[in-house]
C-alpha cells in the first residue's frame, strides 16, 4: 500500500508528461484538458495541489523518465513550492521511480498508483476491498525491488520455508503471492455468490441494465433520480466503486434491475480492470447497456471512446453497434441553446439527452427502456391453487395480468411478462 497519511493534506506537484512527435500535435485544450482531470484525481485522494505542469519531451529516459535539465527545474520547483509529493500522470517503472526519489528527495508516485490509492480508500463492501488490494498486491509485486537494492542480502533458515540462500525479495514475492492466491479465491466465491444471485433473478425473471460511464458523467445522480434510492453521488472523481442495484418498474408488468457501476478512465490501470472483473460482470449479464456520457464536457468523445475501450477489453466486442447499447448525454441543462439544438439534430434511435440533475429527458428515457423490455414479453397462461398465495401474489408482482378465471380450487390466469 501507499504510505500516504488518510486524514493528512500532503502538499503534491502534479506533472503531465506530453511527449513532442511531429505526428502527434497536442493542442492547448488537449494539454489543459489533461491538466484538469489530473489534478482532479489528487483531489480525489485528498491530496492538496501546491502546481499542476505540463512537461514536453521528445523521448522518454529508461532509468528517470525526464531527462538531467528537466529534472534539475523539478527539483527546484518542488523546493519553491514545499511539495512532499510528486504525481506523474503516466506510467513510471520501478525504476524510473526509485531514481526520480533519489534525485527529487521527495516521494514520487504515477497515474496507476493514484488511481488504486482512491479506489482503495472509497471502496465500502468486502468484494470492492478484495479487489482493490489484489490490484495493489498486483501493482507492488513488481516494485518490491525499490525495497530491496541490495539483493545479496540473505534469509537463512530450514526446511521449505525459506531454505538456505533465499534472498529477502524472493521471501517477499513468496508472501505477496500467498496473499494475491488468497484473494483470487475469495472472489471466486463472491463471483459463484453473484452468479447464483444473478440466477435467482433471471427466474424471477428481471432482466438487467447496467449504467457505465466515465468517472463523474453522472451515472449515480441518475441511478437515484430513476431509482429514487440515495447513492453516495458527488462532483468527484470515483465518487461511486461498489456496485449498487435497484429494482426499477416501468409499468404494465415490466420490472428490472438497475445497476450503477464503477467510473471508467483514459489509461485505466490494468490491474484494476482484472481486479474489478467481478464487479464488472454485472455489466457484461445485463441486458441493456446504459452508456452515460456527460456532453457538457469538452471532452466527452474523447471519454466515450475511453469506456468503449474498457468495455471491448471485457469482452464486450462491438457494443456500440448493439442493439442492446444505448447511449444516454446526461447534463444536457448545462448546454448552451445552440449546443442543445445541434445535439438534439444528432441523436439517433439509440442514443437520448437528459439531465439526471432536473429531470429532464428522464421519463423519455424509461419509455426507451420499456419499449426495448417489452419485445421480449411474452404472453402465456398460469394454472395455480386457489389456496397458494405465495404464488399468486408472485404472479402479480413479477407479471401482467391480462385475465384471471377463479374456479372451485384453482386459478387461471393469463399473463404478460418478460420471456
Amino acid at each position: 500500500m501507499l504510505v500516504i497519511e488518510k486524514d493528512k493534506k500532503t502538499r503534491t506537484a502534479v506533472i503531465c508528461p506530453i511527449e513532442r512527435t511531429g505526428q502527434n500535435v497536442i493542442s492547448n485544450d488537449d494539454i489543459q484538458k489533461r491538466l484538469s482531470e489530473a489534478e482532479g484525481l489528487v483531489l480525489a485522494m485528498g491530496q492538496t495541489a501546491v502546481f499542476c505542469e505540463a512537461i514536453k519531451f521528445s523521448k522518454i529516459i529508461s532509468g528517470t523518465f525526464f531527462g538531467k535539465g528537466t529534472i534539475a527545474r523539478l527539483k527546484e520547483k518542488c523546493g519553491e513550492y514545499e511539495a512532499e509529493l510528486l504525481v506523474v500522470d503516466e506510467p513510471l517503472s520501478p525504476v524510473q521511480q526509485r531514481n526520480l526519489e533519489k534525485e527529487l528527495q521527495i516521494k514520487v508516485i504515477d497515474r496507476t498508483a493514484v488511481i488504486l490509492e482512491i479506489f482503495g480508500r472509497r471502496a465500502q463492501t468486502k468484494e470492492g476491498k478484495l479487489q482493490v488490494e489484489l490490484a495493489h498486491l498486483t501493482y507492488q509485486r513488481g516494485r518490491l525491488v525499490r525495497s530491496w537494492t541490495h539483493l545479496e542480502r540473505q534469509r537463512g533458515g530450514g526446511g521449505f520455508l525459506g531454505g538456505p540462500g533465499e534472498t529477502q525479495i524472493e521471501l517477499d514475492w513468496r508472501h505477496l503471492d500467498e496473499r494475491i492466491l488468497k484473494i483470487k479465491k475469495e472472489l471466486e466465491k463472491v463471483k459463484k455468490t453473484r452468479s447464483i444471485q444473478r440466477s435467482a433473478r433471471i427466474k424471477v425473471p428481471y432482466p438487467t441494465a447496467a449504467l457505465v460511464g466515465y468517472t463523474n458523467a453522472g451515472k449515480s445522480t441518475l441511478f437515484n433520480s430513476i431509482t429514487k434510492a440515495k447513492v453516495f453521488a458527488k462532483d468527484m472523481l470515483f465518487a461511486t466503486l461498489d456496485p449498487t442495484m435497484r429494482k426499477v418498474s416501468l409499468g404494465q408488468g415490466t420490472d428490472i434491475i438497475l445497476s450503477d457501476t464503477v467510473g471508467f478512465i483514459s489509461n485505466l490501470p490494468h490491474e484494476l480492470v482484472m481486479a474489478f472483473r467481478a464487479t464488472l460482470e454485472e455489466v457484461l449479464e445485463a441486458e441493456v447497456i446504459l452508456h452515460v456520457i456527460d456532453v457538457s464536457n469538452p471532452s466527452y468523445k474523447e471519454q466515450r471512446d475511453d469506456v468503449i475501450e474498457v468495455l471491448h477489453e471485457l469482452g464486450l466486442e462491438k457494443i456500440e453497434s448493439a442493439a442492446n447499447y444505448i447511449e444516454v448525454f446526461n447534463k444536457a441543462d448545462l448546454l448552451s441553446e445552440s449546443e442543445r439544438k445541434h445535439l438534439y439534430e444528432r441523436l439517433n434511435d439509440r442514443q437520448i439527452s437528459v439531465s439526471a440533475l432536473s429531470g429532464e429527458g428522464i421519463d423519455k428515457l424509461l419509455n426507451m427502456l420499456k419499449v426495448y423490455f417489452r419485445k421480449n414479453v411474452v404472453e402465456t397462461e398460469v394454472v395455480v391453487n386457489a389456496d397458494d398465495g405465495k404464488r399468486i401474489a408472485e404472479i402479480y408482482r413479477t407479471a401482467e395480468v391480462l385475465e384471471r378465471v377463479d374456479n372451485d380450487d384453482k386459478i387461471l390466469f393469463k399473463i404478460r411478462r418478460m420471456g
